[in-house]
């Protein structure tokens, strides 16, 4: 091995060498780097929540049934049939002659009559020529009085709570079209299996109407006033609807509540206030705490 005498360097070079290389070598580590530009803040479109007005309206399903249905019987037992005079589907006045009943051999006098107590529609009819009648049998006929229809359909508790009677609707009936109509009657119990409740609806009278035939109602629960933004301002997530609010140049997000979506407007039933500036098109690009430059939607337009 060759010495540092033997290579014709001083000791005293070498050292120096080593100390200027390891110099070197710190005093690069402790260069501070140049720091990146801040980035300008992000522009993001905003609108203000204002006050509107939506129209609350609830839907109910249901069939057409009658409004109400009259039974027709005989007064006495043992008389026979001998002439039926109209069928099922048949319009009847008041006081039409629906039967004549034949008295039995021996008994003095004609046949006996058997009128429409109302005016209507015939639904059912039990009488045959020849049968035996008895007040305690089956009805001779079923009359809807004055034909008129009602819908019957079921509605959950919560939707129950929101009703009242003399309600108006539109009734839109397969194969017809919307017909008016009101809520009558609201069902006081519910079914304990499936939690459905009753409500019936009165239809205004079309001679298409027919029962059975399925119809669904938009019952009007009258306006609710409150603050809207647009409907693109709502995000929808695991944790429910938030609306991501500016204030303060900065990102605020928010739970709300969303009530009535109406026209691309929805409604904020909690979370955020008429007056305060949402992000008109919320999404990922944002965070909460972000710093923003707010842009007002009509301001974007113009600078396009």
């Amino acid at each position: 091995m060759m010495s540092s005498k033997d290579s014709g360097v001083p000791k005293g070079a070498i050292a120096a060498m080593v100390a200027a290389t390891v110099c070197g070598l710190l005093l690069g580590l402790q260069t501070p780097r140049a720091e990146p530009a801040q980035s300008p803040d992000h522009a993001v479109t905003v609108a203000q929540a204002t006050r509107v007005c939506f129209e609350n309206t609830t839907q109910v399903t249901g069939v057409l049934v009658p409004r109400k249905e009259i039974l027709v019987r005989p007064d006495r037992e043992g008389l026979q049939i001998s002439q039926v005079l109209v069928q099922p589907g048949d319009s009847v006045r008041s006081g039409q002659v629906l039967l004549r009943l034949a008295l039995p051999e021996g008994q003095p006098g004609g046949s006996i009559e058997v009128t429409a107590p109302v005016a209507g529609f015939i639904t059912f009819s039990s009488a045959v020529v020849g049968a035996t009648v008895s007040p305690r049998a089956m009805p001779l006929f079923q009359i809807v009085e004055r034909g008129e229809l009602e819908l019957l359909a079921e509605a959950p508790v919560d939707v129950l709570q929101k009703l009242a009677t003399n309600q108006s609707a539109k009734i839109e009936v397969i194969g017809i079209g919307a017909l008016s109509g009101r809520v009558r009657l609201i069902s006081s119990a519910v079914n304990p299996t499936t939690q459905l409740g009753q409500v019936h609806l009165t239809v205004s009278n079309d001679s298409r109407l027919r029962m059975g035939a399925f119809g669904r109602a938009i019952i009007d629960l009258g306006q609710r006033c409150g603050p809207g933004v647009p409907l693109a301002a709502v995000l929808y997530g695991t944790s429910g609807a938030v609306v991501q609010v500016v204030r303060d140049s900065r990102v605020e997000t928010r739970r709300v509540s969303v009530g009535v979506i109406s026209a691309g407007q929805a409604e904020i039933r909690e979370g955020v206030s008429a007056g305060e500036m949402v992000i008109a098109r919320a999404g990922a690009f944002v965070r909460d705490g972000d710093r923003v430059q707010a842009v007002q939607g009509g301001e974007a337009a113009s600078g396009k």
